[in-house]
Order: structure tokens, then C-alpha cells, then sequence
């Protein structure tokens, strides 16, 4: 449904009001107890300590396993997912966007879906199976909810393919979904393709954010 006149879509707001946005974003980010804990704890973002939460529960990350990280940038993910799985373990992040160097990180950037990429990520894998693949992986906001969640669901399903084209048999999969158009079909497909799929919303997830993470094994 469009808009009546005398209300702006979120995509179209004022300078002000982006301003006023923006500044509201930023006091709360400065203020949010998990950003102050990264960056006490040394964490490159706060997403850690959903991955953190989540493997405590689940027990995803261990010793020794390779380890997938989609989306990786700024590389949260990808510190605690190092620092588990050990020297013994292997961490490839991937990204579109540059990452800073991490020890016990690989990087490739790109595309995941490209051949190059792909061609990469075999190299470094050195014939060794994925035990599990990451992906907190979200869309540019364009303030058009519609279209972002339709955005969000399909980094979904390319994360999901990635991870069944890859992973052991006894491998896991962990994703980050926004609940709302589509969702439902999406962990209905989830649930074909895997034995097991669980729901998670750790406790650094912001209560007003529609997010989810859905935890998969058993790939069929």
C-alpha cells in the first residue's frame, strides 16, 4: 500500500529527519551494553556475543572443525569462531566488502557465488569438509520494508545453497532471518532440507529488530 500525502515513506524522509535518525542511532549504539562490551572485550562488533550466546546453547564451534563465515565483515563472526575451533581448526570468511586481517582467518572477497570465489575457497579448503557454515548476513536498508525483507530472505536461500553444496552430512548451518514476508516459507524449506531446525534469539538481537537465527543439521 503507498503512502497517503501527508506522510512520508521512510525511504524519502527529510534531511532532518535522517539527521534526527541518525543521531538517535548513534546515542543508542554508543549507549548499548554489548558495544561497550566489544569494545572493552576487544571484539571487532557486538554480533559476537550473539554467536557467543548461540554456541553456548548449541555447542557449534568445535575444535578443530572448519568453519565457513558468509558475510563476514567487520568480522565479529569470525573472532569467536577462530578462537574455538583452535590452530587445528580453519576459518575462511568471506565478504563482498574488505576485511581487516585476523589471525587464524582466511579472507577471500568476493562473491560467493561466483566461480572464482568458489575456486578460491577450494584452494583453501585443501580438501577438507565444512563442518559449519555462518552467515549474519543482512541487506542494505532502502527504508522500503517490503523490498528489504524480500532482500534478507533471499540472502537467506543463497546462504542455505551454499551451505548444502558444502557442508558434511553432520554439519551445521546457522543463518540470520527478519521474521515477516516470506519467513515462514523460508523455514518450511529449511526444515525439508535438513533433519533439524531450531530457533534462536540471543540476547545481544535488539528486542524491536524482526531477527532470527534459524540453527540447522542433518543436512538430507
Amino acid at each position: 500500500m503507498k503512502p497517503s500525502s501527508n506522510k512520508k515513506s521512510p525511504a524519502n524522509k527529510s534531511p532532518a529527519n535522517k539527521s534526527k535518525t541518525s543521531k538517535q542511532w548513534m546515542r543508542e549504539h554508543v549507549n548499548d551494553p554489548f558495544v561497550q562490551l566489544a569494545q572493552k572485550e576487544g571484539y571487532r562488533s557486538r554480533a559476537a556475543y550473539k554467536l557467543l550466546e548461540i554456541d553456548a546453547k548449541d555447542h557449534l564451534l568445535k575444535h578443530g572443525i572448519v568453519v565457513v563465515d558468509l558475510g563476514a565483515t567487520p568480522g565479529g563472526w569470525s573472532q569467536v569462531a577462530a578462537a574455538k575451533v583452535g590452530r587445528s581448526g580453519k576459518v575462511i570468511a568471506l565478504d563482498l566488502l574488505p576485511f581487516d586481517p585476523l589471525p587464524g582467518v582466511d579472507f577471500i572477497q568476493g562473491d560467493f557465488r561466483e566461480v572464482t570465489v568458489l575456486k578460491k575457497l577450494q584452494d583453501l579448503l585443501q580438501g577438507k569438509p565444512v563442518g559449519l557454515v555462518i552467515s549474519d548476513m543482512a541487506p542494505n536498508i532502502s527504508g522500503v520494508s517490503s523490498a528489504d525483507q524480500a532482500r534478507a530472505i533471499h540472502l537467506a536461500e543463497l546462504a542455505m545453497e551454499f551451505a548444502l553444496e558444502h557442508l558434511k552430512p553432520e554439519g551445521g548451518f546457522l543463518v540470520k532471518v527478519f521474521q515477516g514476508a516470506g519467513f515462514e516459507e523460508f523455514l518450511k524449506l529449511m526444515r525439508s532440507r535438513f533433519a533439524k531446525v531450531v530457533t534462536r534469539k540471543p540476547k545481544a538481537s535488539r528486542d524491536r529488530s524482526s531477527e532470527v537465527y534459524l540453527l540447522a543439521t542433518g543436512k538430507q
